[in-house]
């Protein structure tokens, strides 16, 4: 019992928060960001699977339900894209016009939460789009076809939308004039961050789960039903769903069977990169 406790309010703060101290130490003595902090957010997701073998929140979530190497391909894919975006701006910094409003006098981390605020926000916007917008939708619909909750769910995304969800933030960031070890910083701490938010693990925020967009509130945000889904849409701070009214939580926590489409959704990794644009429009 111990033990059960220790890991369902430790995990969290445990794994999420060594990874954003790394992240903040290595950004604080300006030493290049790749590739040790895709090397961070691995090892994070890698953490996060493993816990979800100690303490399951659903024991069948831990089994496949024939999408383990779909799934793969899409956490290689987009963490590929994630850690290209942060080497390309990397690499690109001073070619790129921008604006001098960044407060570049400000201690790092300090940066790093204006990044993150910057797209986090926009996150809930293009987000949110994406469940009202016809064609957003068949793009997105790929993240909430997984029959099951678990680590890799978090970047089960077809690429088009990821670059949907990710671009205007990043490039507003980018175009205020954040130094892209910032930005790859919040990247780096995001990616663990969605590995809990999706994680098939019994944790905890505690009182945190009002404001940090963990999995005790997320798992709402993947109900089948797809009016009763449209709830808790915060990557990371659920200040925007309260700000919105689009908050949602209640003592009962999602069932097993509860996640997921109302409709035939194909398995393979190509078929679900071809399904938005042969699936007609929801009306």
């Amino acid at each position: 019992m111990r033990l059960h406790t220790l890991l369902r309010y430790g995990a969290y703060p445990t794994i999420f928060g060594g990874a954003a101290a790394f992240v903040l130490i290595w950004s604080s003595l300006e030493l290049a960001p790749w590739p040790a902090f895709a090397l961070v957010a691995l090892a994070g997701l890698f953490a996060i699977a493993v816990l979800e073998r100690a303490q399951p929140f659903e024991a069948d979530w831990n089994q496949d339900h024939k999408d383990t190497a779909t799934d793969a391909i899409h956490v290689l894919v987009n963490l590929a894209m994630l850690s290209g975006s942060a080497y390309l701006l990397h690499h690109l910094a001073g070619w790129v016009p921008t604006m001098t409003l960044w407060p570049q006098s400000w201690p790092i981390a300090l940066q790093i939460l204006l990044a993150g605020a910057i797209l986090d926000v926009s996150l809930y916007a293009m987000h949110r789009l994406s469940h009202h917008v016809g064609w957003m939708w068949r793009l997105h619909a790929i993240h909430h076809s997984a029959e099951r909750l678990y680590w890799m769910n978090g970047e089960r995304r077809h690429p088009l939308s990821a670059l949907l969800l990710a671009g205007p933030g990043l490039l507003t960031a980018v175009l205020l004039g954040a130094p892209a070890a910032v930005i790859s910083a919040w990247l780096t701490m995001l990616a663990v961050h969605l590995g809990f938010q999706h994680a098939n693990i019994d944790y905890s925020l505690g009182p945190l789960r009002r404001w940090i967009g963990g999995a005790e509130l997320h798992r709402w945000h993947h109900r089948r039903d797809y009016a009763e889904a449209q709830v808790n849409f915060g990557e990371f701070l659920l200040i925007w769903d309260w700000l919105c009214g689009t908050r949602f939580d209640q003592p009962m926590p999602v069932q097993a069977d509860d996640v997921g489409l109302n409709e035939p959704f194909p398995q393979g990794y190509t078929a679900q990169l071809v399904w938005p644009f042969i699936v007609p429009q929801r009306s």
